[in-house]
């Protein structure tokens, strides 16, 4: 049996600070100067940023499974938002409390199937979306909309000002528990370093803020996309099937719905930099800093209309590219151009906390960023994979300096070069000055994807999953959402506590 590792009294915590949909171009060093977020410009001005990381796959759930395990949704089965995480995959939460580290989440992680869990020793809050097989697309009805739960423009059409929204309420409530968390632990009663994820919501569309964060960007330079709309017939075909699955004929979107809705969302950024000043303030004030790594990322991005396409669900840069920042003690600050995965995120906290990863690494999908970060090495070529709703068929991806090549068995390859073509408008796949690039590019796909084999698990699975969501849905139903307890007989003053003890153990810190 594997005696289990003790833990390192100098190891540095860790805090993840996650949002949802932020669009990676927004952050090409930082916040873009735009942006109205003091407290993520302040963040990015002591980290390593990554200015070109990408999701490993543009979908709520698969994204973030993969972002905690390091492995690609063709490893881990989570295909799509309704596809079971399961619990023999080791997350970086399983590593890092199997080394001793108390591990909490508050927030959302979209995790499907009974295990809520997932390495965390505990969680704060429930989730914002349901755990079960639901949401289970149906390769075998390409086309037909699932109404009730696929994306329409809605949220496009009805942008604007709310004080108050289900995300919202939701978020607050992510904020809350995760301020009063990090008091706990500054409070020092567990002697374990700790790692505490915080996962916002925001800013994913309904495209709805407060006033006052709507009212930072009236004059905002960037609240017409880059792009302008590019007819139906003239877009690539995995786009014609998401503005299908989106309903987008029948939505009527204006360029004044355009307009709301962008400025909606850069005011969302603003209410999640507010939140995430407040978490690293609690730091400060508790003398944390100086001992906690923070890593700031996304799960995907958001297109916000950019030639007509909204949400995520494709490979191009809005959809696909995110920010990620990492500060930690020993690692420079600075911008890194190589392209950098959300997959990178478990090997680069097991090298900054000095963790062996060895004996799960011939199935792990992500790189360490250390040497990158500090000059001493580069990242592979990024990969990414796609087989959630829009789709008909599994999508995969490569992003290998400045190429990036997207196949599908049932689509022409797309090929294009970001730093000639940053919007990605020109397709070189047939260039035959290309025909290096493309036939080297391909040669590598295919020697990590057998795109036939993906189609059928993929198909395999949302077969089995529509049996067992049927079945489980009649007769008495269990759920499997997260329900968060109150140990309310252990909060504030009880009669089996000793109040001189209590009030004494509660105060932090002390003094000057």
């Amino acid at each position: 049996m594997t005696a289990t590792p003790t833990p390192s009294p100098a190891r540095p915590n860790i805090l993840i600070l996650m949002v949802d949909q932020l669009n990676g171009t927004f952050f090409p060093d930082g916040p873009a100067d735009f942006l109205h977020a003091p407290h993520l410009r302040a963040l990015a001005d002591r980290s390593a940023r990554f200015a070109n990381t990408y999701t490993a796959s543009p979908l709520c759930a698969p994204a973030r499974a993969s972002f905690m395990s390091g492995q690609l949704p063709s490893r881990t089965r989570v295909y799509d938002n309704a596809a079971e995480f399961t619990s023999d995959i080791p997350t970086f939460a399983h590593h890092l409390r199997r080394a001793g580290y108390h591990t909490a989440l508050s927030g959302k992680m979209h995790f499907v199937g009974p295990d809520q869990l997932h390495g965390y020793e505990e969680r704060l809050t429930t989730d914002i979306y349901p755990a079960d097989f639901g949401w289970t697309p149906d390769y075998t009805r390409p086309g037909e909309r699932i109404d009730w739960w696929y994306h329409n423009l809605g949220s496009v059409t009805g942008a604007g000002v709310a004080e108050i929204t289900n995300q919202l309420e939701y978020d607050d409530e992510v904020a809350y528990h995760a301020a009063r968390k990090l008091y706990d632990l500054a409070r020092g009663h567990d002697a374990r370093p700790w790692c505490l994820t915080v996962s916002f919501t925001h800013p994913h569309d309904p495209y709805v803020a407060r006033k006052r964060f709507w009212d930072l960007y009236e004059d905002c330079p960037a609240l017409d996309p880059v792009v302008p709309p590019i007819a139906f017939e003239e877009q690539d075909p995995h786009a014609q099937r998401l503005m299908l699955a989106s309903d987008h004929a029948a939505s009527h979107v204006t360029d004044e719905d355009v307009r709301r809705s962008r400025r909606a969302y850069f005011a969302n950024i603003s209410y999640v930099d507010e939140k995430i000043g407040e978490l690293l303030d609690v730091l400060e004030r508790c003398r944390l800093s100086d001992d906690t790594i923070v890593v700031f990322v996304s799960d995907h991005g958001d297109m916000l209309g950019e030639r007509g396409l909204w949400f995520k669900m494709n490979f191009l840069e809005g959809s696909a590219r995110v920010p990620l920042m990492i500060a930690a003690p020993g690692l420079p600050a600075g911008r890194i151009d190589r392209a950098a995965s959300t997959l990178d995120v478990l090997p680069t906290l097991a090298e900054l906390v000095g963790l062996d990863l060895g004996g799960v690494l011939p199935w792990t999908d992500g790189e360490s960023l250390v040497g990158p970060a500090k000059g001493t090495g580069e990242r592979s070529p990024v990969p990414m994979e796609y087989a959630a709703e829009g789709s008909y068929a599994p999508l995969v991806a490569l992003r290998d300096g400045p190429w990036k090549l997207i196949l599908c068995d049932l689509d022409p390859p797309i090929l294009t070069n970001l730093d000639e073509d940053p919007q990605e408008l020109v397709n070189r796949a047939q260039d035959p000055a290309c025909a290096g690039v493309m036939a080297a590019m391909t040669a590598a796909m295919d020697a990590r994807w057998d795109l036939a084999r993906f189609d059928a698990e993929v198909r395999a699975s949302q077969a089995r999953r529509h049996v067992v969501y049927a079945a489980l849905r009649n007769g008495a139903y269990y759920p499997w959402d997260f329900q968060p307890l109150q140990k309310a007989s252990e909060r504030y003053m009880r009669n089996h506590m000793d109040l001189n003890v209590l009030e004494e153990n509660q105060r932090f810190p002390r003094g000057e």
